[in-house]
C-alpha cells in the first residue's frame, strides 16, 4: 500500500531538543515510516503505513509526550485594519476565545493564520469574530484565483474618498492664508471665510470621508482598547465640535473647520501611499504566481491541442516548443533542450536536459522541443511549494516584532493621557484659559502620535527582505528564521553532496607505457557498463564523456567485494582492487602501481588488467563543487567558522577538506550522530547553522539553530530545513546570512526611526510648536517612509 504523508501542527514546542523528543517518538512507532519535525515552522511531517497505524494514534502518541496538536488551521484575508494596535487586538481576541488554540495577524500583508477546535469552533465562526471586531474578513482559500486584489480595489477606494476630500478641503485650507502675516497678501474670496459656508464644507469631510475613523474607533473601545482611529477621531473631532460651537455663538474668530477637514485629507492621502508602497512590497509574490503559463499543450493519441493548465492531469504527454514555459512539473520522455530555470533557483545559466530528466513549472524552455509526462499538478508543483513557502514567511512574525506588539498595546491610551495633561497645562497654565490655543495642541499631539509606522517596520522588512530572496533561490520558511539566521557564527557543512557533488568521478587514468590511452578508456567502460556500483558508472560515464561511443561487453561477472570480469572485443578484462589481480597472479606495473598519492587525496584506486596483464590505474573521487572553495572562502570573511561533518574516513575527510580550505572537520560521524555533535557545539555557547541535503542530514538540520537544505537534496531535508537553497550551490549560504543581516538591519531602522519619530514629535506638539495640519502630514510621511525604506531590499544584489 503507498505510505500516507501527512502535516501535523504541534504547539507546546519550547526548544529543538522538544522536537527531536517528538521525532524519536514517531519514528519508534511501528508503521511510521519517518518522521520529522520542525521546532520553527512548529509542524510535523509524519510518513506512515495507514493499515498499521492512523492519524488518530500518531496525534495521540505526540499528546503523551507532553505537547498538543492542532486540529484545523485556517489563513483569513483580514482588511480594515489601520495600525498595529488593530492587529494587536485582533490577535488578542481570538486567542481569548474559546476553541481557539493560537491566533497571528500580519498587519502589512492584511492576513491572518488560526489554529483551532472543529469540535467548538469552525472557520465561519472565527470570521464572524473578526467581523463583530469591527473588520472585513474571508477565509483566502474563498477568494477565487484571478480575482483582482482586495489591495487595488482599497487603493481605488481610499483614492476616490482622498480626491472628494481634498475637493472639499482645498477652499478650507486657502483660508489658512489669511491667519499669516507673510502670507496676507494672498487674495482669499470671501465667501471662503463665511463661517456657514466653512461649516458646510468640513461637514462631509468629517462624517462623510471619515466615517471610517468613527466606525473603527467604535470598535476599537467596545473591545477595551484604542488605535489610531480613537486619535483621528478624537483630534478632528475637538476641532470640529468647537468651530461648531463658535459659530452657534456668532464667533467668526478661530474656527478650525480647516483643520479638521485638511487632517483628513492628509491622513487618507497618507494612506493611499501606505497602500500602494505595501503593494510593492508582496510584488515577489505576484511575480511567482504570474510565472506560470495558463494554457498546455497535451498530446493524445498523437493529436496536439491547447487545454486549460488545470484540466492537466498527473501522466499527461506535453509538449514543450522552444521559448514556452513549462505548465507543470514533469519527466522528460524524449528531446533536448537547456531550460532557464533562474526564476526558482537564481541560477542564471540554461540547464541542459534530456530522457529522464525533470522539469519544473514556470521554467523556459530555451531551443530544442520537449515531450515530457507531467508528475505534479497544482499546488504540488515546485513553483507553488516555493510561493507558499515564501506567503508562510512573509505571514509569519520574526521575534523582534514582539517589542512593537508589546509598545502598540498601550501607546494609544498612553498618547490619550498626554494630549489630555497637554490640554490642561496650557490652559490652566501656559495660556491661562486660551482653549483655542490649548486645542491645537492637544489636536497636534493626538494626531502626531499614530502609531502606524511602528506597526509597520518589521513586517514590511520581513516581506521586501523574504521575497527578494526567494527571487534569488533562497527560501526563509518563517521570520523567526530570517531573524536568527544572522545570529550563526558557526557554519557545518555536510560533505557528500553539498561541499562535494555527491557523484563519484574519474580523476586520475594512468595507463602503462606503450598503450593506447583512450582504447583503454573504452575498453575499461564498456567492461563496468552492466555494474550497477557508483565507481562502475563513473568510468562508464567517464568513456562516454572522453571518447563519444563505447563498444559493447560479451559477457559481464561480478566478483563480489573485488571488482568485475568482462569480455570486450574478444578481450579479458578484469577490473578491481589490488587483491583481485593478485588472486589472478597478474604482476603489477611499477609504473603505475603506487597508489598510495592517490589515497591520500581522499581517492577510491581500481586497477584493470587485460588478457591477464596490469594496463591501467584509475582513480575515483567524489569531487568538489566548483564553487566550494569559494563559497567557503567568503563565510570565512563573514565571521563564521566553518567546520565539516562527514560519515567518510578520516583520510579521505581530510584530503577533501584541505581541498576546500576548511580547517575544522569531524570525520566517520554515523548519521545517527550528526544531530549529536551539533549539539556538542551549541552547549559550547556556538550558534550553529547546518548545511546538508540528504535524509541522513534531517536530524542535524532539526537540531541546528538555522538548518539550510540544498534544493537538489531529499524533501525530508527541506522539510527539517529552516531554510531551503534552491540551487544546490554553496555560495547561497553566505548570501543567506547576507540577506538576514540586510533584512535584520533594515528593521532596527525601521523601529528606531518610527519610535524617534513619536520621541521627537510628541514633545514638540505638546509644547505649541507643530499645527496640527503639520502634525497629520509628517504622520502620513513617517508610515510611508517606513514602507519606502524597506522597499530598498528589493534591490538588494546578492549574486
Amino acid at each position: 500500500m503507498t505510505p500516507i504523508k501527512r502535516d501535523i501542527a504541534i504547539t507546546g514546542m519550547t526548544c529543538s531538543a522538544c522536537a527531536n523528543r517528538i521525532e524519536k517518538g514517531l519514528n519508534r512507532m511501528d508503521g511510521v515510516d519517518s518522521a520529522a519535525v520542525n521546532f520553527a515552522t512548529e509542524k510535523a511531517v509524519v510518513t506512515f503505513n495507514n493499515d498499521q497505524v492512523d492519524i488518530t494514534s500518531i496525534e495521540e502518541k505526540i499528546r503523551t509526550l507532553g505537547f498538543d496538536t492542532v486540529k484545523e488551521e485556517a489563513d483569513f484575508q483580514i482588511t480594515g485594519m489601520t495600525c498595529s494596535a488593530c492587529s494587536a487586538r485582533i490577535e488578542k481576541v481570538l486567542s481569548r476565545t474559546e476553541g481557539i488554540q493560537s491566533a497571528s495577524v500580519n498587519l502589512a500583508l492584511e492576513t491572518g493564520k488560526v489554529h483551532y477546535d472543529p469540535a467548538v469552533m469552525s472557520a465561519s465562526d472565527v470570521i464572524s469574530k473578526i467581523k463583530g471586531m469591527g473588520y472585513g474578513a474571508e477565509l483566502k482559500s474563498d477568494v477565487p484565483d484571478g480575482a483582482e486584489d482586495h489591495r487595488q480595489k482599497e487603493i481605488r477606494h481610499k483614492t476616490r474618498l482622498f480626491y472628494i476630500s481634498a475637493a472639499l478641503s482645498l477652499p478650507l485650507l486657502w483660508t489658512m492664508f489669511a491667519h499669516f502675516s507673510f502670507t496676507s497678501w494672498m487674495p482669499v474670496p470671501d465667501l471662503f471665510m463665511h463661517p456657514y459656508f466653512q461649516w458646510l464644507l468640513a461637514t462631509p469631510v468629517q462624517f462623510g470621508i471619515g466615517w471610517i475613523f468613527y466606525q473603527g474607533a467604535y470598535y476599537a473601545l467596545r473591545n477595551k482598547s484604542a488605535n489610531m482611529d480613537v486619535l483621528v477621531a478624537l483630534g478632528t473631532s475637538a476641532a470640529y465640535f468647537y468651530s461648531v460651537y463658535l459659530v452657534l455663538i456668532d464667533s467668526t474668530h478661530g474656527l478650525y473647520f480647516e483643520t479638521s477637514a485638511v487632517l483628513i485629507t492628509l491622513i487618507l492621502l497618507g494612506k493611499v501611499f501606505e497602500a500602494q508602497a505595501k503593494g510593492r512590497s508582496s510584488d515577489a509574490i505576484k511575480k511567482l504566481m504570474g510565472l506560470q503559463p495558463t494554457m498546455a499543450s497535451v498530446e493524445k493519441n498523437g493529436v496536439i491541442s491547447e487545454i486549460p493548465i488545470a484540466v492537466v492531469q498527473i501522466g499527461d504527454i506535453l509538449v514543450i516548443r522552444p521559448g514556452a514555459s513549462i505548465p507543470v512539473d514533469a519527466e522528460v520522455v524524449s528531446g533536448e533542450s537547456a531550460v532557464d530555470e533562474s526564476m526558482l533557483t537564481g541560477e542564471s545559466l540554461p540547464v541542459e536536459k534530456s530522457v529522464n530528466d525533470t522539469v519544473f513549472a514556470a521554467t523556459v524552455n530555451a531551443n530544442g522541443s520537449l515531450r515530457v509526462r507531467a508528475n505534479k499538478i497544482g499546488k504540488d508543483t515546485m513553483l507553488s511549494n516555493i510561493i507558499r513557502v515564501v506567503e508562510e514567511a512573509q505571514g509569519s512574525k520574526a521575534p523582534i516584532q514582539r517589542l512593537a506588539d508589546q509598545i502598540s498595546g498601550v501607546f494609544v491610551p498612553v498618547v490619550v493621557g498626554i494630549a489630555v495633561v497637554t490640554f490642561l497645562v496650557w490652559y490652566f497654565v501656559v495660556t491661562s484659559g486660551d482653549f483655542a490655543q490649548s486645542l491645537t495642541s492637544m489636536i497636534a499631539v493626538l494626531v502626531i502620535a499614530c502609531p502606524c509606522a511602528l506597526g509597520l517596520a518589521t513586517p514590511t522588512s520581513i516581506m521586501a527582505g523574504s521575497g527578494r530572496a526567494a527571487e534569488q533561490g533562497v527560501l526563509f520558511k518563517t521570520a523567526e528564521a530570517m531573524e536568527q539566521t544572522k545570529s550563526i557564527d558557526t557554519v557545518v557543512l555536510d560533505k557528500t553532496g553539498t561541499i562535494t557533488k555527491g557523484i563519484p568521478e574519474v580523476t586520475d587514468f594512468l595507463v602503462a607505457e606503450g598503450r593506447d590511452r583512450n582504447t583503454l578508456i573504452g575498453l575499461a567502460a564498456a567492461a563496468e557498463s552492466d555494474s550497477e556500483h557508483p565507481v562502475a558508472k563513473a568510468i562508464t560515464s567517464f568513456g562516454l564523456d572522453t571518447i563519444g561511443q563505447i563498444p559493447n561487453d560479451e559477457k559481464f561477472e561480478a566478483i563480489p567485494g573485488h571488482g568485475i570480469r568482462s569480455v570486450v572485443r574478444g578481450s579479458t578484462i578484469l577490473m578491481g582492487t589490488r587483491k583481485l589481480l593478485a588472486d589472478q597472479a597478474i604482476e603489477m606495473n611499477d609504473s603505475i602501481a603506487d597508489a598510495a598519492p592517490l589515497e591520500d587525496e581522499g581517492k577510491t584506486v581500481m586497477y584493470m588488467a587485460m588478457n591477464g596483464v596490469h594496463v591501467a590505474t584509475i582513480a575515483v573521487a567524489d569531487t568538489l563543487k566548483e564553487t566550494s572553495k569559494q563559497a567557503i572562502e567568503e563565510l570565512r570573511e563573514l565571521g563564521l567558522d566553518v567546520i565539516m561533518l562527514t560519515g567518510d574516513q578520516e583520510r579521505t575527510a581530510k584530503a577533501i577538506a584541505a581541498k576546500a580550505g576548511v580547517e575544522h572537520v569531524y570525520a566517520g560521524v554515523l548519521p545517527e550522530r550528526k544531530a549529536e555533535v551539533v549539539a556538542s557545539l551549541q552547549a559550547e555557547g556556538k550558534r550553529v547553522a547546518m548545511v546538508g541535503d540528504g535524509i541522513n542530514d534531517a536530524p542535524a538540520l532539526a537540531v541546528a539553530d538555522i538548518g539550510m537544505a540544498m534544493g537538489t537534496g531529499t524533501a525530508v531535508a527541506m522539510e527539517a530545513a529552516d531554510v531551503t537553497l534552491m540551487h544546490g550551490d554553496l555560495l547561497r549560504v553566505s548570501d543567506t546570512i547576507r540577506m538576514s543581516r540586510l533584512t535584520v538591519r533594515n528593521i532596527k531602522q525601521n523601529l528606531f526611526w518610527a519610535l524617534a519619530y513619536n520621541s521627537i514629535g510628541i514633545p514638540i506638539a505638546a509644547a505649541g510648536l507643530l499645527a496640527p495640519w503639520v502634525a497629520g502630514a509628517a504622520m502620513a510621511f513617517s508610515s510611508v517612509s517606513v514602507v519606502l525604506n524597506a522597499l530598498r531590499l528589493q534591490r538588494v544584489k546578492l549574486r
